[in-house]
């Protein structure tokens, strides 16, 4: 009896074992979404069709991009997380979904744990920008211009908690003026509102900002990354302009549902290991001033980097006074 109950396990693991490689097989027999939790023209919507067009190529198969903004990204990021766990629903995951959104609500509408994680994608240095018409081309003139004419400096995000948000409100504080916060969905909702002189100041992604900043429709006033970035290397850091240490920069991230079939996962992983490192896809975003993850882009490196963007986030929270709603 007891051997031939072994005898039976042996045939269902093998029968599940075989399922699972023809299921890692046929996938993808249809096409794969990959939600965005931002509107279409922003950072992560541009990084996301030029993944999705590479890997269709790699994988034979349509990759379509659906675009679910709103609540700092944690829309997309729920939407996502009750998904099928089949390899057909992804996410372009962000800081803000993975990260700040822990730290951002009282009760989650998803676990940002409840993922599995594929591959990093790149980094986008951030620029803070103003309006043409704002007095200062430099922190310290535009700390001083708002100092002396307190409420007429704002600032715009691409949502409250995000690191759009976190990276002006320290500038804020660590200069010690008092700037109103304007939350937006997105840069396409918050570089118009720039340019119409609704706010005075945004921290943005170069990706989405660069092309206005050439043509003069916005000023830029320093980078968040550690050192000058190639695409705006005129442009001085933040930490050069009195605030040493300052280093800010988002990530990009492609996730799948807890549960997904490993061999599924699998094979993502190793397309997407291919697109991501290719010299064509770096060249490609490096147009826009994106930048392949300094640690690597593999789930190992991805788990390294949220967990040390988790203690960082904690403390920023801190910092910019921003409590859980």
């Amino acid at each position: 009896m007891k051997r031939k109950s072994f005898l039976a396990g042996a045939v269902c693991a093998g029968v599940l074992a075989l399922a699972g490689q023809a299921h890692a097989q046929a996938w993808p027999n249809k096409p794969v979404k990959i939600v965005v939790p931002f509107p279409a023209g922003g950072a992560t919507d541009v990084i996301s069709r030029a993944l999705g067009q590479r890997l269709a190529a790699e994988l034979g198969q349509t990759f379509v991009i659906d675009n679910k903004p709103g609540a700092a990204s944690a829309i997309g990021a729920e939407l996502v997380a009750r998904s099928p766990a089949d390899g057909y629903t992804l996410l372009m995951a962000t800081s803000s979904s993975l990260v700040n959104n822990r730290f951002l609500y009282k009760k989650l509408s998803y676990d940002p744990d409840g993922f599995e994680l594929i591959s990093l994608v790149c980094v986008t240095p951030l620029v803070l920008v103003a309006n043409t018409s704002l007095p200062g081309d430099n922190v310290s003139s535009i700390v001083q211009y708002a100092k002396a004419n307190p409420g007429k400096v704002n600032y715009a995000s691409y949502g409250t908690g995000t690191i759009s948000h976190l990276a002006t409100a320290l500038v804020a504080q660590r200069s010690g003026v008092s700037m109103a916060h304007v939350p937006y969905k997105g840069a396409s909702e918050a570089l118009p509102a720039l340019m119409g002189g609704h706010v005075s100041l945004y921290t943005d992604t170069i990706v989405s900002s660069v092309a206005l900043i050439k043509d003069g429709k916005i000023k830029p006033i320093g980078v968040t990354t550690a050192k000058r970035t190639a695409i705006l290397p005129n442009v001085p850091t933040i930490a050069e302009q009195g605030l040493p240490g300052f280093d800010m920069v988002p990530w990009y991230g492609v996730v799948a549902p807890k549960g997904t079939p490993k061999e599924v996962v699998e094979r993502l992983r190793v397309a997407m290991a291919k697109v991501v490192q290719s010299p064509e896809f770096v060249a490609e975003l490096a147009k826009t001033g994106a930048e392949p993850p300094s640690g690597g882009f593999g789930p190992a490196e991805f788990a390294a980097l949220m967990k040390s963007e988790i203690t960082k986030t904690a403390a920023l929270m801190k910092d910019a006074g921003i409590e859980p709603q």
